[in-house]
């Protein structure tokens, strides 16, 4: 659920950044807006570009983890659930579900759909799909959402049950993302290792279908005239996905025509992006927070006063005005506040704070021992915000005691340290622009847990774990609100990633195009099918 995205720069990218105002638009912050929906098509569209900033390495959904498969699957595939811009959660496949008992989800397939090849989906593409994520030699991405999880039958003609080892109220949230998408079994048995790939592609009930993918250039989908659903029909034949890695080329592109659109813009595109004649640049809701992993507790950052001192000693606020042009705030946790729902206002009651203070950073380092130690920061030259924040955390890291050391990986690379440990080794931070697939901090937390997934430092705590337990097993909003707020304060206090700040999706429509919500459930929402004609 993440993305790679730093003093002497931080002085370089100080303007101001205003989307352009909407009907539905709601300030967020001085200086820009919140856009809910951009204006309706007039018409249909042949086609339109968008672009990736890098190429993905699988359309394979159990894969799907990451800022540009999503956002390509989110417009082929579907999920029993669906995962709304405003972010909140309608049936999809499943047209109803319920929780017949503590430990039984039982899900109601809807009839009729048909996947692109024209089959039809069944109950028994339903638990093969899901059944993927349970199955080691798959080696999905997906595992933690499915740690509970005992099995997964038919029980009926369009009725499919999982059941559960215990209580777990996050994995019926889950079957709004990733976890939850369905494929053609016989699809899925007839391609086996091959499936998801460039040659291949994918068969699934989405309203685009898979085109072609030419390596190292682009992606290209087919509306699918046989979609289900006529409020999500697209509204344009064909759309294609342009791998553009270069920032300054994106921007190019966007302010040439040559590209229509664009998730995740470079900041430093934000002020010359606004006002052209070329299009419109928008912000809506998001749940991720730009984080320095923490990926080696065995140097001197085992020391959770060490970690707490370099975070205070990292200029927080700096970054938000130089590396996203001031379209942020400092992170108040590990999770946006939009994530805790109901419970958004008690989100950050009592919870450690750390206020940019360099002189108080460096003493409590000295308590703990810091004196030279090497710590090496990796990034990626995605653009020019993920250099900024690196030079910054670099130079904290100085300011405390420590010798940063620089390690820049490729982007098309730097996917690798979220999925093999072997990539993380010799590295003691890394940058991660996390998100939350669902609207639970839960997500993030859970990832924490000893032994998880995204437990990328090997971190672990039992009184942190002992809390995720007790959330996980509460269907009581109230009660699960409660747990998961003792370990956001486990987290805080500890810090086994360092959060630095939030900021909104960002968006560029050209002048051709409208249509879009702007919100992070782009990444299982399928925008595409939104996007008409000016």
């Amino acid at each position: 659920m993440s993305v790679p995205r730093i003093a002497a720069l931080l002085l370089a990218l100080t303007a101001t950044a205003c989307s352009a105002t909407s009907p539905t638009a709601k300030p967020a912050a001085a200086g820009y807006q919140l856009t809910e929906r951009t204006s309706a098509p007039r018409a249909d569209l042949d086609s339109f570009t968008w672009s990736l900033f890098a190429e993905p390495q699988s359309l394979d959904y159990a894969y799907a983890y990451d800022y540009p498969p999503n956002q390509v699957l989110a417009n082929l595939c579907e999920s029993l659930l669906r995962w709304n811009p405003d972010l909140t959660t309608s049936p999809s496949l499943a047209t109803a579900y319920k929780n017949a008992t503590p430990t039984t989800w039982v899900y109601q397939i809807r009839p009729h759909v048909r996947f692109h090849d024209g089959t039809v989906l069944t109950a028994a593409d339903v638990v093969a799909s899901l059944r993927r994520h349970l199955d080691p030699g798959v080696g999905s991405y997906w595992t933690t959402a499915y740690r509970n999880v005992k099995s997964v039958d038919q029980t009926g003609p369009l009725q499919v049950t999982v059941t559960l080892k215990k209580p777990d109220s996050t994995f019926n949230k889950y079957m709004a993302a990733s976890p939850g998408t369905i494929e053609s079994a016989a699809t899925l048995a007839k391609r086996g290792k091959d499936y998801g790939n460039p040659a291949k592609g994918v068969n699934c009930t989405g309203p685009f279908a898979f085109d072609s993918w030419t390596a190292g250039q682009s992606i290209t989908l087919k509306r699918f005239d046989g979609y289900w659903d006529p409020k999500l029909k697209a509204r344009s034949e064909r759309v294609k996905f342009v791998f553009l890695p270069d920032p300054n080329t994106r921007i190019s592109a966007f302010q040439t025509g040559e590209v229509d659109g664009g998730w995740m813009l470079p900041p430093n595109a934000y002020a010359k992006l606004t006002g052209t004649p070329a299009g419109t640049l928008y912000f809506g809701r998001n749940t991720t927070v730009a984080n320095e992993v923490v990926s080696n507790l065995k140097g001197p950052l085992g020391d959770a006063r060490v970690r707490q001192a370099l975070l205070m000693a990292i200029d927080r606020k700096g970054i938000v005005k130089a590396g996203v042009a001031g379209v942020g705030d400092v992170a108040e946790s590990l999770v946006t506040r939009n994530t805790w729902g109901e419970a958004s206002a008690d989100a950050v009651k009592g919870l450690p704070a750390y206020p940019y203070d360099p002189a108080k950073a460096k003493a409590l380092a000295q308590q703990a021992g810091v004196s030279g130690q090497k710590v090496v920061i990796a990034t990626s030259p995605l653009d020019s915000e993920t250099t900024i924040i690196t030079q910054a955390v670099a130079q904290a890291a100085t300011a405390i005691g420590l010798k940063p050391e620089i390690d820049s990986i490729a982007a098309d690379k730097y996917g690798t340290l979220f999925t093999d440990p072997a990539a993380r080794k010799g590295i003691d931070l890394f940058l991660t622009f996390w998100y939350t697939s669902i609207t639970d901090p839960l997500d993030m937390y859970g990832g924490l847990r000893t032994g998880s997934f995204s437990d990328y430092g090997d971190w672990s705590n039992p009184a942190f774990d002992a809390a995720v337990d007790r959330a996980t097993a509460a269907y009581d909003p109230a009660t699960h609100a409660a747990a998961t707020a003792q370990a956001q304060e486990i987290a805080m206090r500890e810090l086994p990633w360092l959060p630095l700040y939030s900021s909104p999706v960002s968006v560029f429509l050209g002048k051709r195009i409208t249509g879009v919500q702007p919100s992070i459930a782009y990444l299982y929402y399928p925008w595409a099918a939104e996007i008409g004609a000016k």
